[in-house]
């Protein structure tokens, strides 16, 4: 693989949930280093080519390539050890472990890299204060950091965070979005999903709007008007 080369790709992907189809032939790569934004009203399909690509939804055509090798049919829990770590729509940390055990099992897979416990406590503080604490007691806040931090734990090539700011308060997703540079400093790549059009476009080196499961727009944020990008969101 040159460095010219994308880290990921997605190639002509249609998705189903039974008879309704989710995703129709959407392609899309990413640079290492990249962070992509996907943006697109509800149902446009978002979440469901997250999920294809980390193996959980299981009825998919097409090919999905990491480092130029096919990973279509390599197995969910393959995946992760592939250097692909998706941070859940809601979270999902197990509430019977402390803060720090939720954070260990994400290193589990046992990849080399850089991210440890002291780089996610470096990059979250108050997670350090609270490592003992049981991972309900955490505010919606704090259970993203745990749940961001998991996923770095695992020491992936690329990060999927899925709905970030979905539920939290405005200063706390200040503060998380100003905390992603970092998480791309060292070549990480991301990809975004994201309600809040304005802040995804702010953050991304690139985005894509999906419509009904296609790709209605894509580029680098400052190419297209406001209008145009809205008329793509809502596909008028």
């Amino acid at each position: 693989m040159s460095l010219s080369d994308p880290l990921l790709s997605v190639e002509n992907l249609s998705a189903f949930y039974g008879d309704a189809q989710a995703l129709a032939g959407l392609s899309l790569t990413l640079a290492r280093g990249e962070m992509l934004a996907l943006i697109g009203a509800n149902g446009a399909g978002k979440s469901t080519l997250l999920r294809s690509i980390v193996g959980l939804v299981p009825n998919r055509k097409g090919a999905i390539r990491l480092r130029g090798a096919d990973i279509t049919n390599v197995p969910a829990f393959g995946i992760v050890a592939q250097g692909i770590a998706l941070v859940p729509e809601g979270r999902r940390l197990f509430p019977s472990l402390s803060v720090e055990e939720n954070l260990l099992l994400g290193g589990k897979v046992g990849r080399p890299g850089d991210w440890n416990l002291n780089m996610v406590y470096d990059l979250f503080p108050i997670l350090q204060e609270k490592r003992r604490a049981p991972s309900t007691s955490l505010s919606g806040g704090q259970q993203q950091m745990v749940a961001i931090g998991r996923g770095l734990m695992s020491n992936p090539d690329v990060l999927l965070l899925d709905e970030v700011s979905l539920g939290l308060a405005p200063v706390v997703i200040k503060d998380i979005y100003q905390l992603l540079p970092r998480i791309t400093d060292n070549g990480l790549s991301v990809i975004l999903v994201e309600q809040d059009v304005n802040r995804a476009l702010g953050a991304a080196d690139r985005f894509i709007c999906m419509l009904e499961g296609r790709v209605s727009l894509e580029g680098r944020p400052d190419a297209f008007s406001r209008e145009q990008i809205t008329n793509a969101y809502f596909g008028t």
